[in-house]
């Protein structure tokens, strides 16, 4: 008989104190907030807060508070987003958790290994008196693409173990030992997404990555093995089911998480999250990697975020400035879209920008095409608040990170008290997934016996 306990690897378990295998993986601005982390660790699970788009300052507290909460060893994290254009604040964000004796991160958005990533990793790296490593913190990366798994499940880089031991930032015991443990202590298989999404397809990219796995195991010979999960689609036993029986060691949702009580994102999202299915859904421009076509999956039903994003992409991509644009698209853009003139937008970001990025600003009065790019942007995080604010004025251009997962979820509860999300708390959610996946598992062997 498959029990819930059952599921999964144990030693990922153990590694992290958690009861089952069974993670709530990270939504940027704080909507995986420091209550949901909280709630996670108080029943056992392992939750990430997610820091994407959150000032330091604000990311000290969240740490301060949960360790505050949580100071019985009970399991948490802390995301780690990547941002090649500012390798500065990745590496005050590391230092920060190093101060605070964060020892588990999230990895997300990486294409390449960046010396933040390496640093933490190496830090209190050691061995004990037969010679065993002891490597206190641990990386959980997201990936979607076998090129970057390989980069994560090798050890770290030898030219960014040197530049970063003649800084200063780490010590020639960490350096020595760097090539004894991957630079991922677990990696997790993301497939179709809510929020930043590859498309890929489960039942193809997590076998394929384990086998990956497996070869650069078998290569490097690691004392303990990275462990492979899976994110993605997860919302329904089925689905769970399907991930463990496809070889995951652990599996992450997302989706189901941002209708639920502690997800830090207003009642009226999670009302009209509440009220979706599968087929609503749809691809839109990432606002963080404009430029570079990236895409997120989000919410359709009920707004026009997906259609009006795409149309400023396709413009953007078409026309070489604002003024070559047809004078009614124009038009259309400040006073629908906007509901301002392009000059206040950008005197709006230009404020931002100068105390921030200076650089930025100097780029977009040099080429009309990078300050439409600039102003075009603004719309994304402009209706990423107004999603998070909750209030009814441009209702209509709310940008919500979903994928069907929720849609799914929504529509196995119907009828239960977890159909109000009022009732939905993240804990209970794990539990009853977990315990209905391994019912599922049971029932679907029967046939075979």
């Amino acid at each position: 008989m498959i029990t819930v306990e059952k599921l999964g690897s144990e030693q990922f378990k153990q590694d992290y104190g958690l009861r089952y295998a069974y993670v709530a993986g990270a939504m940027a601005k704080a909507i995986a907030s420091k209550e949901l982390v909280i709630r996670m660790g108080q029943a056992g699970y392992l939750g990430f807060y997610g820091t994407g788009g959150m000032s330091l300052q604000v990311v000290e507290a969240a740490i301060a508070h949960i360790q505050q909460v949580l100071c019985r060893g009970e399991a948490y994290g802390m995301n780690l987003l990547s941002d090649l254009s500012r390798p500065k604040q990745e590496m005050d964000t590391v230092d920060l958790f190093l101060r605070y004796g964060v020892h588990n991160i999230e990895a997300s958005a990486y294409m390449q290994i960046t010396p933040a990533l390496v640093k933490y990793r190496l830090k209190g790296v050691s061995t004990d008196a037969q010679g065993c490593l002891i490597v206190p913190n641990r990386v959980i990366a997201k990936v979607s693409r076998p090129e970057v798994a390989q980069l994560f499940l090798a050890p770290a880089p030898e030219q960014i173990v040197s530049r970063l031991l003649e800084e200063g930032r780490i010590s020639e015991q960490e350096a020595a030992l760097s090539g004894r443990l991957p630079v991922a202590s677990d990696v997790c298989v993301e497939s179709d997404s809510g929020g930043h999404t590859d498309m890929g397809v489960a039942s193809v990219l997590l076998p394929t990555i384990i086998r990956l796995r497996d070869g650069l195991q078998q290569q490097y010979q690691y004392r303990k093995p990275v462990r492979v999960g899976a994110a993605g689609g997860i919302g329904t036993p089925e689905s769970a089911a399907c991930a463990f029986m496809l070889g995951a060691d652990f599996i992450v949702t997302g989706s189901i998480n941002q209708c639920t009580v502690e997800a830090g994102t207003s009642d009226r999202v999670k009302d009209m999250l509440q009220g979706i299915n599968i087929q609503d859904t749809a691809y839109a421009p990432a606002g963080d990697m404009f430029e570079l076509g990236a895409k997120i999956q989000v919410m359709k039903k009920g707004v026009f975020f997906p259609a009006r994003a795409n149309k400023l992409y396709d413009l953007w991509r078409n026309y070489g400035s604002l003024d070559l644009i047809d004078a009614p698209v124009r038009k259309e853009i400040q006073d629908k879209y906007f509901r301002r003139s392009f000059d206040e937008v950008y005197q709006e970001t230009k404020g931002y920008y100068q105390q921030q990025f200076p650089e930025e600003i100097e780029k977009a009065e040099r080429s009309p095409k990078v300050m439409m790019a600039l102003i075009f942007r603004w719309y994304f995080v402009h209706t990423m608040r107004l999603a998070l604010e909750g209030g009814s004025e441009q209702r209509v251009d709310y940008q919500v990170h979903t994928g069907p997962a929720l849609g799914a979820f929504n529509q196995w509860v119907q009828g239960t008290s977890l159909e109000d999300w009022r009732n939905r708390h993240v804990d209970a959610i794990g539990e009853h997934l977990m315990q209905a996946s391994a019912d599922y598992m049971n029932r679907r062997l029967q046939i075979f016996l």
